[in-house]
């Protein structure tokens, strides 16, 4: 999996999402857009620059993905609400 920088903004595929968050790629898509899905991005300071973390929140589910610059997934953490 990797995240799209071209746009100077991070972008994931709505396959890649689906699967960490068990919905279909047109159910992301609609969440995404009603705001049932949301995210949060953090871009690294320190020993951590040049990495960025998004994090995607839907119902009790939390998926963290930590990548570098250029868009590959170091780390991959999903949790249910609640839990780290």
């Amino acid at each position: 999996m990797r995240i799209d920088m071209r746009t100077g903004q991070p972008t994931i595929d709505a396959t890649d999402l689906g699967g960490l968050l068990n919905l279909t790629p047109e159910e992301v898509r609609e969440r995404l857009r009603v705001g049932r899905i949301t995210t949060r991005l953090e871009t690294g300071e320190g020993e951590d620059a040049g990495k960025m973390r998004l994090s995607f929140f839907h119902d009790d589910i939390r998926v963290r993905l930590t990548c570098s610059a250029d868009g590959t997934v170091l780390k991959t953490l999903r949790t249910k609400a609640g839990q780290s």
